[in-house]
This record gives structure tokens, sequence and C-alpha cells, in this order.
């Protein structure tokens, strides 16, 4: 089953899922997130559900050629808030 969801929550790792109906916990996933030419995927697991809003994830297995994706997504979201604050 492929269901296109907002990511939100970013983080090394895990992420939250913005879905009506969240899987239940324990749930294994397959999480894909891209923006612009960028790709990061990695297995997950369901951690907590909140009905109608969503899912946290937690990943568990991310390839060596995705790892460096995400932390460069982190890297620029973190320069990105502190330009917006200070």
């Amino acid at each position: 089953m492929r269901i296109a969801t907002r990511v939100s929550e970013l983080s090394l790792h895990g992420c939250y899922l913005d879905m009506m109906n969240p899987f239940p916990v324990g749930t294994l996933v397959l999480v894909k997130i891209s923006a612009g030419d960028n790709y990061f995927q990695a297995r997950a697991k369901v951690v907590y559900a909140q009905t109608n809003m969503g899912a946290g994830v937690s990943f568990f297995e991310v390839e060596a050629e995705y790892q460096p994706v995400l932390e460069r997504w982190l890297d620029e979201a973190k320069r990105d808030s502190k330009k917006h604050v200070g």
C-alpha cells in the first residue's frame, strides 16, 4: 500500500507522518521522502499513533547512501531557523 502524506518533525531518528488514518503502533513502514531533486528512504516502525492526526515513526534502517541526504536537510533546517531567530 502506498500513501502520500506530509512529513514533519524530521530528525536523524524518525519523523511524524500527517495522516487521517494512521497505521497501528508497531507497524513496519518504508518511509520515502523527496524534496526537489533530493530523495531519502528508511525502514521505520510506528511508535505512536493519533487518530485523525498522524503517526510518529522511528527509523531503524537507513541505507548508507541516504544518510547524507537526511543530514544535509537537517543542517539546512538548522541554518534557516538561525536566520529567522537572529
